[in-house]
């Protein structure tokens, strides 16, 4: 019997990897959003899943995407946590001397 692919698992998936990637660079509010759509996108298709698993195929890109999304979500708010401080306290100048200096070792 064949069986359908699961709608929203994919998209889920690529979501939420996307979001772990983004977070580390986007000041984590790219890698936050794109990881709350990939985690309603994974709760659609695992609520589809649930009402018929016999006919779709796929659940497992579907759990993928909601771990990696959620793992998006907490890297990017940990990320925008630690900006705004870096901000706020004017460390951010010192981290950048720090910065110039080192690749200029290089």
């Amino acid at each position: 019997m064949y069986k359908e692919k699961l709608p929203y698992s994919q998209s889920a998936l690529i979501l939420g990897i996307s979001s772990i990637v983004t977070a580390c660079c986007c000041w984590g509010v790219i890698g936050i959003i794109l990881g709350i759509i990939g985690l309603n996108n994974a709760n659609k298709a695992i609520r589809i899943h649930e009402e018929d698993p016999d006919i779709f195929d796929g659940i497992n890109n579907a759990q993928t995407g909601r771990t990696t999304a959620i793992i998006g979500i907490v890297v990017g708010v940990l990320s925008m946590i630690w900006h705004i401080y870096i901000l706020s306290t004017g460390d951010y100048q010192v981290l950048f001397e720090e910065f110039n200096n080192m690749s200029d070792e290089y």
